[in-house]
């Protein structure tokens, strides 16, 4: 599997989005998550980012391992329970509906150990997998597969149906696309929307590494292995499980250590954690979770306040919430630290338009409010209001007045 998160050819199989024929680009959305290499912050309706290249080899998925174990019986015709109505209930033969609503079956083939040998999320585990189209066609064989059970590391349907496995136990699982790889498919081999047939057995289950006692290079390992599982469901446009397997990278990183670590894998642990938080914010912002986007960008800057990736996030998730003053000034940031990158400068050009059309919506907003009139209206209100206009009433009362002076006046000079 490329840095990029792009689907492995061999190995762990991936699953792939929820078919909802909605994904955007796969390699301009590439081009917006931090992986093993550097890149310029592109956005995916603007410009396509050229496909990175692996500078180390921390992408496979968790490692293979050959127990050697004898090779499952061999497979039974895999039909819905409609038609195999001669199975009695019990028959090692029925079919289970996992989820309930008939896209996804398994059906015993080989007895396991019993209920009490089922392994449980956390746990790594070890199956023997094959995998095949609706005609038979065998696209993936793996002796011995080996991933953390409940981490999403592998197809849902996979994920779902080794919880139910007992140890020792052979079983055909029948699983939609939903399930499996989606409306993307996986070249070669895999068509869009294609449902597989997988037989799968349960090898080996053991309580997951703790933590506490990785060295500073498994730690690393695994923190970047999560870290392009999230990749990948990013690219599939699966941004819940891509947040999924980010914030695991998170946790492995975060969690506290009885080993000394070097100066050197102290600062490759930290660069792992930066990586995974922008990624966690561009998920964030795909989901419009704005909220928690935010806080994964101050995260970053917190550590790198000049990191360019958090900064063009932070001002892209402010602008979704109409904060175009606390934005600008934050894209104007990034565009100073890499003057030459021309998506932010569309997207500071963007939010200065859209600033400036939100000022004067407000100004004539608060103008209606006030009630002040318009500029044309009070030259025509100052001419019809002459300074010497009286109103008539006054006009009629100072006469009344001054007609009462005279005849006071007149009634005085009568009496003396």
């Amino acid at each position: 599997m490329a840095s990029s998160g792009e689907e492995p050819r061999s190995g762990s199989p991936g699953r792939a989005g929820t078919g909802t024929g909605t994904e955007p680009d796969a390699a301009a959305d590439a081009a917006q998550l931090d992986t093993a290499e550097d890149f310029e912050v592109l956005e995916e309706e603007e410009e396509e980012e050229e496909e990175e290249e692996d500078e180390d080899d921390l992408s496979e998925l968790p490692p293979l391992e050959d127990v050697g174990r004898p090779a499952a019986p061999a497979r039974e015709d895999a039909q819905p329970p409609e038609q195999r109505a001669g199975d009695a209930p019990g028959d090692p033969q029925e079919w289970l509906d996992v989820l309930g609503n008939g896209l996804l079956k398994k059906k015993t083939l080989v007895p396991g150990q019993g209920v009490d040998s089922r392994p449980q999320k956390g746990q790594d585990v070890t199956i023997r997998l094959k995998a095949m189209l609706e005609d038979g066609t065998v696209v993936e064989e793996d002796p011995a597969l080996t991933f953390t059970l409940g981490d999403c590391d592998v197809l849902q349907a996979l994920d779902l149906c080794v919880q139910l496995l007992e140890m020792g136990e052979t079983a055909l699982v029948v699983s939609e696309a939903k399930y499996c790889y989606g409306a993307q498919g996986r070249s070669p081999g895999i068509p869009p929307n294609a449902s597989l047939t997988l037989e799968v057995e349960l090898l080996a289950a053991r309580d997951a590494p703790d933590l506490e006692l990785l060295s500073g290079k498994e730690k690393i390992q695994l923190a970047n292995r999560k870290r392009e599982r999230g990749n990948f469901f990013y690219q599939q446009a699966d941004y819940v499980l891509a947040i999924n397997s980010y914030d695991i990278a998170l946790r492995i990183v975060g969690s506290s250590s009885k080993v000394d670590f070097s100066p050197d894998e102290e600062a490759e642990l930290l660069d792992v954690k930066v990586k995974c938080l922008n990624n966690l914010a561009a998920s964030q912002l795909k989901l419009d979770h704005f909220k928690a986007a935010l806080k994964s960008c101050n995260l970053v800057l917190e550590h790198q306040p000049g990191n360019i990736k958090a900064l063009f996030r932070k001002g892209k998730v402010l602008a979704q919430q109409g904060e175009y003053r606390e934005a600008i000034p934050i894209l104007k940031a990034a565009l100073k630290l890499e003057p030459s990158n021309k998506t932010i400068h569309a997207e500071l050009s963007k939010l200065v338009k859209k600033h400036a059309d939100q000022r004067n919506v407000e100004t004539e907003m608060y103008r209606k409010m006030l009630g002040n009139p318009s500029a044309a209206s009070t030259p025509r209100k100052c001419k019809d209001k002459l300074p010497w206009s009286i109103p008539w009433k006054w006009l009629f009362g100072a006469t009344a007045i001054a007609l009462g002076g005279v005849a006071l006046s007149v009634v005085i000079a009568a009496r003396n």
